[in-house]
């Protein structure tokens, strides 16, 4: 699984980086971006599609591995 961070629709709400900080990081204006080129690690799945799922722009996709 990846995840990927839409610069453009990223408003800084930092929700991504308050439930999952091993999985995103903000900069110092607050936009966030995915750590480990969105590489998930196993048994953070849920965690990557909380922080999705909570995103109020629908900056954050999900890439599932098939």
């Amino acid at each position: 699984m990846r995840v990927r961070v839409d610069g453009d629709k990223c408003q800084g709400h930092n929700r991504c980086y308050a439930l999952a900080p091993d999985l995103f990081d903000v900069d110092d204006y607050g936009y966030a971006h995915e750590l480990n080129d969105g590489v998930v690690p196993a048994g953070r799945e849920e965690q990557a599609r909380l922080a999705a799922a909570n995103c109020p722009e629908f900056a954050i996709t999900i890439e599932e591995d098939v």
